[in-house]
């Protein structure tokens, strides 16, 4: 299943829609996510930057938000957060697949690497569902979740960080390839 995946996404890998997505990546980092703070007013911090917190962390941010502050995180959530995983997705998967195509051979385990980026957006999505449903239910306590949430984040940040350190070590294989072939080598 999860071989089939990658090679439905690498069979949309082409160069111009990865050119695309890159482009799309750029815009969208510098036009929309500096837009995105801290509920208004609150000098607390966030879920969503935080490599891992715990369920009292969270409850802690709940209630430093105050009722305005976690009407507009969980609004956030299913806004802004419902683009930003599709985007970043959409780039690193893309790249990464085009990429991958030129520097290994179409039957090595490297071709699944475009699966990663796929990874970190589900526990995104995880991720904004569980701080959500924490944070907008607050005061009452939301078991379960509210100790699953700084899992999600963790998983996040580890699948994005390792696409990320995928694309570096694909577009060095492509290139390393390009050279060797030039020179004979290959």
């Amino acid at each position: 299943m999860m071989i089939r995946i990658s090679q439905w996404l690498r069979r949309y890998s082409t160069g111009p829609v990865a050119l695309a997505a890159l482009l799309v990546f750029v815009a969208f980092s510098v036009l929309a996510l500096p837009r995105q703070s801290r509920p208004q007013g609150s000098d607390a911090g966030t879920p969503d930057l935080s490599i891992y917190y715990s369920a009292a962390d969270l409850y802690r941010w709940a209630e430093a938000y105050g009722e305005q502050g976690r009407q507009e995180y969980v609004q956030a959530r299913f806004t802004f957060d419902l683009a930003w995983p599709l985007v970043y997705t959409f780039f690193l998967v893309t790249a990464i697949g085009w990429l991958c195509a030129r520097a290994f051979e179409p039957g090595s385990r490297w071709q699944l690497a475009n699966l990663a980026p796929v990874l970190g957006m589900l526990f995104d999505f995880l991720e904004n569902i569980a701080t959500s449903l924490v944070i907008g239910r607050y005061p009452q306590p939301t078991p379960v979740l509210d100790s699953l949430a700084g899992i999600f984040t963790l998983l996040k940040w580890g699948f994005i960080a390792a696409s990320f350190l995928l694309l570096v070590i694909a577009l060095g294989a492509a290139i390393w390839k390009r050279i060797s072939q030039r020179q004979g080598i290959i």
